[in-house]
């Protein structure tokens, strides 16, 4: 369902994603109404090929499996760096758990493996027991990394800087689990950076870099965040940077990127560009 608000442009597609499809009021009803989905398509198929034996498809054992892959979805949903609005419709905040990559080739990998060798003709379950166990273990060590990472990354910044670090993200890298990405909120600049597990210093000081926010009292950018495509954008992001491009004759472009998936200038994700005019005196 979330897929198709894509191709409702992006100010439909920041609203509705992980909005109301995973919220509490539609995690209640959505087993439900895929377990009639279901016995529709039995139905269905059994008409076609006018079978005449009673259907082997046990309703309360579909809802069983409908309600455990419903309710996983959002669970896993929370655990990377996009986050999940578990109180919708009543609440959009967000939560996040910078825990895994949004597409962890690991989890994949364990969980693939677990379905294929458990299925007929070996029949046995043993492998897909295993498979789940390994992954869970896999998340909860992920997930100590993370707190541990945002203690010593919060830290080294710090001291690197010689300034307090007001917010922080250390989110994990694809395929390797001992790098991670570190984005610093310091007053009005950002720093981002790498975290490498296996080094001395854990905080690459090679690799930080500052961001200016941006000024958000610019008429262009006050102009920007009050459209609608502004306005959700700011809703989603979470380390927001503004930068203002002048196009002539009071026409703007304003550029917002956040900082969580890409560096400006032109992050090919994770960033929108909103054409303003400003009239001039």
């Amino acid at each position: 369902m979330d897929v198709l608000a894509h191709f409702w442009g992006p100010a439909a597609d920041l609203a509705f994603r992980r909005g109301w499809t995973h919220g509490i009021l539609a995690l209640a009803l959505w087993p439900f109404a895929l377990t009639g989905a279901m016995l529709l398509v039995d139905r269905g198929i059994r008409r076609v090929r006018r079978a005449s034996q009673p259907s082997g498809l046990a309703p309360g054992q579909v809802l069983l499996l409908a309600s455990v892959a419903i309710l996983s979805h959002p669970i896993l949903d929370t655990l990377n760096t996009y986050g999940m609005r578990w109180l919708m419709p009543f609440s959009g905040r967000w939560f996040y758990g910078d825990t895994l990559f949004i597409v962890d080739p690991w989890l994949w990998l364990a969980l693939g493996f677990g379905v294929m060798l458990s299925r007929p003709p070996r029949g046995s379950t043993r492998p897909a027991r295993i498979a789940l166990w390994l992954s869970f273990t896999y998340v909860v060590a992920m997930a100590a990394s993370a707190l541990a990472a945002r203690r010593i990354a919060g830290s080294e910044i710090a001291a690197m800087s010689g300034r307090a670090v007001d917010r922080l993200m250390v989110s994990p890298f694809p395929v390797n689990p001992f790098l991670r990405s570190v984005v610093v909120e310091q007053g009005e600049v950002y720093r981002t950076a790498r975290f490498r597990w296996l080094a001395h210093r854990h905080v690459d000081s090679a690799s930080v870099r500052i961001f200016p926010k941006g000024r958000s009292d610019h008429p262009a950018v006050q102009a920007a965040v009050a459209t609608t495509l502004g306005r959700r954008y700011l809703g989603w992001a979470r380390f927001p940077a503004f930068q203002v491009e002048p196009a002539g004759g009071g026409h703007f472009v304003v550029r917002i990127v956040d900082l969580r998936y890409g560096d400006p200038p032109g992050a090919p994700i994770g960033s929108v560009a909103i054409p303003v005019t400003i009239p001039t005196p």
